[in-house]
């Protein structure tokens, strides 16, 4: 079953400003990372199961997947799947 993939605002624009901090460097290379999270994001339509269940909230509607070292969080809410939160691995995301 194909659901639709929604990006809240706020991970739109966590997306956007990790993209900016590349770009800085190099602009191919910060649109070849937004394509690459993007295309993730897409593939959820389909697969939406397969990322893990975020471990700092043992809600196995909560997911996510790994892109690069960032970690693109989502809900699965019916027939959608809703990108939470894009953030940096490294970062206590409890403290979010």
């Amino acid at each position: 079953m194909a659901r639709t993939v929604v990006w809240s605002e706020t991970a739109w624009h966590d997306l956007e400003q990790v993209a900016d901090y590349i770009a800085q460097d190099s602009r191919h290379y910060a649109a070849a990372f937004v394509r690459e999270v993007r295309d993730a994001a897409r593939s959820l339509a389909t697969f939406a199961e397969r990322g893990r269940i975020v471990p700092e909230l043992s809600d196995p509607a909560v997911r996510e997947l790994f892109v690069g070292r960032y970690r693109l969080m989502y809900r699965l809410v019916e027939s959608t799947v809703q990108i939470v939160a894009f953030v940096h691995g490294a970062r206590d995301f409890r403290n979010l």
